[in-house]
Protein backbone atom coordinates (compact mmCIF):
# COMPACT_ATOMS: atom_id res chain seq x y z
CA UNK A 1 0.00 0.00 0.00
CA UNK A 2 1.13 2.91 -0.92
CA UNK A 3 0.95 6.02 1.12
CA UNK A 4 -0.49 9.54 -0.41
CA UNK A 5 0.46 12.89 0.01
CA UNK A 6 -1.99 13.79 2.35
CA UNK A 7 -1.42 10.30 4.57
CA UNK A 8 2.11 11.78 4.44
CA UNK A 9 1.01 15.18 5.31
CA UNK A 10 -0.98 13.58 8.20
CA UNK A 11 2.26 11.80 9.45
CA UNK A 12 5.04 15.20 9.06
CA UNK A 13 2.22 16.95 11.38
CA UNK A 14 2.16 14.19 13.77
CA UNK A 15 5.97 14.08 13.58
CA UNK A 16 6.36 18.25 14.52
CA UNK A 17 4.10 16.89 17.21
CA UNK A 18 6.46 14.35 18.89
CA UNK A 19 9.35 16.70 18.06
CA UNK A 20 7.91 19.60 20.13
CA UNK A 21 6.95 17.93 22.60
CA UNK A 22 10.46 16.36 23.21
CA UNK A 23 12.08 19.91 23.11
CA UNK A 24 9.44 20.81 25.69
CA UNK A 25 10.11 17.74 28.01
CA UNK A 26 14.01 18.11 27.67
CA UNK A 27 12.89 22.03 29.07
CA UNK A 28 11.46 20.74 31.88
CA UNK A 29 13.60 17.82 32.78
CA UNK A 30 16.98 20.86 32.52
CA UNK A 31 14.44 23.36 34.53
CA UNK A 32 14.15 20.77 37.54
CA UNK A 33 17.79 19.70 37.05
CA UNK A 34 16.86 16.03 35.45
CA UNK A 35 19.58 14.48 33.27
CA UNK A 36 18.35 12.87 30.57
CA UNK A 37 18.93 9.25 29.64
CA UNK A 38 19.97 7.71 26.20
CA UNK A 39 16.33 7.72 24.26
CA UNK A 40 16.96 5.56 20.54
CA UNK A 41 15.58 5.75 17.44
CA UNK A 42 13.27 3.09 17.72
CA UNK A 43 11.98 4.25 20.55
CA UNK A 44 11.23 7.46 18.21
CA UNK A 45 9.42 4.69 16.37
CA UNK A 46 7.27 3.58 18.85
CA UNK A 47 6.31 7.00 19.99
CA UNK A 48 5.44 7.74 16.21
CA UNK A 49 3.22 4.19 16.79
CA UNK A 50 1.45 5.14 19.51
CA UNK A 51 0.65 8.64 18.44
CA UNK A 52 -0.64 6.94 15.52
CA UNK A 53 -2.93 4.74 17.11
CA UNK A 54 -4.30 6.98 19.46
CA UNK A 55 -5.27 9.51 16.35
CA UNK A 56 -6.70 6.73 14.50
CA UNK A 57 -9.05 5.99 16.90
CA UNK A 58 -9.91 9.62 17.68
CA UNK A 59 -9.54 10.77 14.41
CA UNK A 60 -9.23 8.05 11.98
CA UNK A 61 -11.75 8.66 9.21
CA UNK A 62 -12.18 12.07 9.62
CA UNK A 63 -8.79 12.77 8.35
CA UNK A 64 -8.12 9.97 6.12
CA UNK A 65 -6.52 7.42 7.63
CA UNK A 66 -8.32 4.01 6.77
CA UNK A 67 -8.36 1.12 8.00
CA UNK A 68 -5.14 -0.93 8.02
CA UNK A 69 -3.16 2.31 8.20
CA UNK A 70 -1.80 1.66 11.65
CA UNK A 71 -0.49 -2.02 10.74
CA UNK A 72 1.02 -0.78 7.52
CA UNK A 73 2.66 1.85 9.47
CA UNK A 74 4.10 -0.98 11.75
CA UNK A 75 5.39 -3.07 8.95
CA UNK A 76 6.95 -0.36 7.80
CA UNK A 77 8.71 0.79 10.35
CA UNK A 78 9.93 -2.72 11.49
CA UNK A 79 11.39 -2.38 7.51
CA UNK A 80 12.99 0.26 7.98
CA UNK A 81 14.21 0.11 11.68
CA UNK A 82 17.96 -0.46 9.96
CA UNK A 83 18.11 2.04 7.71
CA UNK A 84 16.66 4.48 10.22
CA UNK A 85 19.12 3.47 13.23
CA UNK A 86 22.23 3.85 10.76
CA UNK A 87 21.08 6.99 9.60
CA UNK A 88 20.61 8.44 13.16
CA UNK A 89 24.03 7.41 14.07
CA UNK A 90 25.56 8.61 11.11
CA UNK A 91 23.94 12.25 11.14
CA UNK A 92 24.03 12.16 15.22
CA UNK A 93 27.79 12.04 14.67
CA UNK A 94 28.84 13.84 11.37
CA UNK A 95 27.02 16.78 11.53
CA UNK A 96 27.17 16.72 15.78
CA UNK A 97 23.58 16.94 16.31
CA UNK A 98 23.72 15.85 19.76
CA UNK A 99 21.75 12.59 20.95
CA UNK A 100 18.64 14.76 22.98
CA UNK A 101 15.23 12.90 22.66
CA UNK A 102 13.95 16.06 20.43
CA UNK A 103 17.16 15.50 18.16
CA UNK A 104 16.70 11.92 17.91
CA UNK A 105 13.23 12.21 16.97
CA UNK A 106 13.78 14.28 14.42
CA UNK A 107 16.75 12.84 12.78
CA UNK A 108 14.37 9.60 12.73
CA UNK A 109 11.61 10.75 11.43
CA UNK A 110 13.61 12.21 8.37
CA UNK A 111 14.69 9.12 8.27
CA UNK A 112 12.06 7.06 8.25
CA UNK A 113 10.37 9.42 5.73
CA UNK A 114 12.91 8.99 3.85
CA UNK A 115 12.65 5.18 3.47
CA UNK A 116 8.82 5.80 3.09
CA UNK A 117 9.22 8.06 0.21
CA UNK A 118 12.48 5.73 -2.08
CA UNK A 119 11.03 2.46 -0.88
CA UNK A 120 7.34 3.00 -1.76
CA UNK A 121 9.18 3.90 -5.33
CA UNK A 122 11.58 1.08 -5.53
CA UNK A 123 8.89 -1.52 -3.81
CA UNK A 124 6.16 -0.67 -6.56
CA UNK A 125 8.90 -1.39 -9.00
CA UNK A 126 10.12 -4.53 -7.56
CA UNK A 127 6.24 -5.39 -7.71
CA UNK A 128 6.19 -4.48 -11.49
CA UNK A 129 9.16 -6.20 -12.34
CA UNK A 130 7.55 -9.07 -10.64
CA UNK A 131 4.52 -9.03 -12.59
CA UNK A 132 6.21 -8.41 -16.28
CA UNK A 133 8.34 -11.71 -15.47
CA UNK A 134 5.06 -13.70 -14.11
CA UNK A 135 3.36 -12.79 -16.98
CA UNK A 136 5.64 -13.60 -19.35
CA UNK A 137 6.21 -17.15 -17.83
CA UNK A 138 9.99 -15.98 -16.42
CA UNK A 139 9.17 -16.26 -12.55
Amino acid sequence: MKLSGHQIGLLKGYMHDLVEQAKQDEDAHKAFGFAQGTYRPDEALSDLLAILDDRIESEGVEVGLREGFLHHMWTLCEEAQVHVRDRVWLESNVKSEGSSKAATRKLAYKALIEFIETGDSARSTDGDLHRRRTQDGDA
